[in-house]
């Protein structure tokens, strides 16, 4: 990745002019105050789905290693590498080995630089220039899928001033993102899932806080993906867009919300025109540590050739639209998802629960629901050691457009 010679330039001249203002910083504090990063992920996944591809067993092993130095005149550095490890037999489908007789578990063997970083920190902000993680409000255009063992991960410039008591502005260009299908391409990827995609995109985002009742964000993602497509079959670029929109949130008499409204046009060299929008009313309240949330999120569709509905192809796409991830892909037609869920605490661990009723955003067409279930509990007697019981259940009303799912993850994480 080409770093910007500019930005690199202006954080060491900020932090030499700081050595002239503030008392003399030991060159070994990046050393000495530094610490390092050690990981461990295990996980089995099991889906079962209703149609000819057999049922899928994957276990894998992530382990992250890496160093996070102390700052010196506001300067730091971070480097941090993952690899992935199958566990006994591939009898699953990574992308990456060929099992397509199995369903898909999209967690490729490989090692990977995850992170590689320098960071300047200032009074009024902060810049970071390397491959990085970026995860921009609640990941649901930008984020690092942080639940598939290769994180997605950016190469670029990451900019964010704080000029004023709760006022935010971000800036990021990026001109690479490693996906999680990385960290190799091979004979079996496709358009859909490439390692890394390539282009010039452009990130801003001004987030206020008005109040504990009042946070608005705006955003605009100008997104130039120039070698991944919203179909296998599609053209190069489809997934090239503009989304701008406004987000407010917040909490009033107890009570959460959220509103969001967002527009996207296709933008670069994307050979498709776009046209769609996205709607998010969401409520919540919290009552002794139990925290209910309702929301119905719209993600639109459109009409002509090709898939022209609203996507998002860098957000965290898991934690949205149910843990079966049956809409990966915005159908053309649309989605429309009414969901419930609680969250809560038990026997020293935490349960989720959530049920979701999806159906098209174009005519009155009802895709199906789906039930998720989650308890997380740390492992007595060995600090930073956590179990996750997780499952997902999805019952198909529409069998052309998706397909009955069952997931299983049983999954122990160790982070010093």
């Amino acid at each position: 990745m080409c770093m910007k010679p500019t930005l690199l330039s202006l954080a060491i001249a900020s932090a030499t002019l700081a050595q002239g203002a503030f008392a003399t910083e030991e060159l070994s504090n990046l050393f000495t105050q530094g610490k390092p990063i050690l990981d461990a992920r295990y996980r089995f996944e099991n889906v079962d789905q209703n149609n000819d591809l057999r049922d899928a067993n994957a276990q894998t092993l992530r382990t992250r290693a890496g160093f996070q130095s102390g700052q010196w005149y506001g300067l730091s550095g971070l480097l941090e590498v993952d690899n992935v490890s199958r566990i006994g037999d591939d009898a699953y489908n990574s992308t990456r080995n060929g099992q397509k007789e199995y369903a898909v578990v999209a967690d490729p063997d490989g090692t990977e630089v995850n992170q590689a970083l320098l960071r300047y920190d200032h009074k009024l902000g902060s810049a970071v220039l390397g491959r990085q993680r970026i995860n921009l409000d609640n990941q649901r255009f930008i984020g690092s899928v942080a639940w598939r063992q290769n994180e997605q991960t950016f190469d670029g410039a990451l900019t964010q001033l704080k000029p004023l008591d709760g006022l935010t502005l971000s800036y990021a260009y990026l001109d690479q993102v490693n996906t999680v299908f990385g960290p190799d391409n091979g004979r079996y990827d496709n358009l859909t899932n490439p390692a890394n995609i390539d282009g010039h995109s452009h990130l801003i985002n001004a987030q206020y806080v008005f109040m504990p009742q009042l946070t608005a964000t705006a955003y605009s993602y100008l997104l130039d993906l120039d070698n991944i497509a919203v179909a296998p079959t599609a053209a190069e670029g489809t997934l090239s867009s503009q989304t701008s929109g406004l987000r407010l949130n917040g909490v009033v008499a107890g009570v959460s919300y959220a509103l969001e409204y967002a527009q996207q046009k296709d933008y670069g060299d994307n050979p498709l025109e776009l046209d769609s929008e996205y709607y998010l009313a969401e409520l919540g309240y919290t009552l002794k540590g139990v925290q209910l949330k309702a929301g119905y999120e719209v993600l639109g569709g459109d009409n002509g050739s090709g898939n022209r509905a609203f996507q998002t192809p860098l957000a965290t796409k898991h934690a949205f639209q149910g843990w079966a991830d049956q809409f990966l892909t915005t159908p053309a037609d649309g989605i429309e998802d009414a969901y419930v869920g609680v969250t809560a605490p038990l026997l020293g661990g935490t349960l989720q629960a959530w049920y979701h009723d999806f159906s098209t955003e174009q005519g009155s067409d009802e895709y199906g629901n789906e039930i998720d279930l989650s308890y997380a509990h740390p492992i007595p007697g060995v600090k930073g050691l956590v179990g996750l019981l997780k499952y997902a259940t999805y019952d198909s009303d529409d069998k052309a457009r998706t397909v009955d799912t069952d997931k299983v993850w049983l999954q122990l994480q160790y982070t010093y």
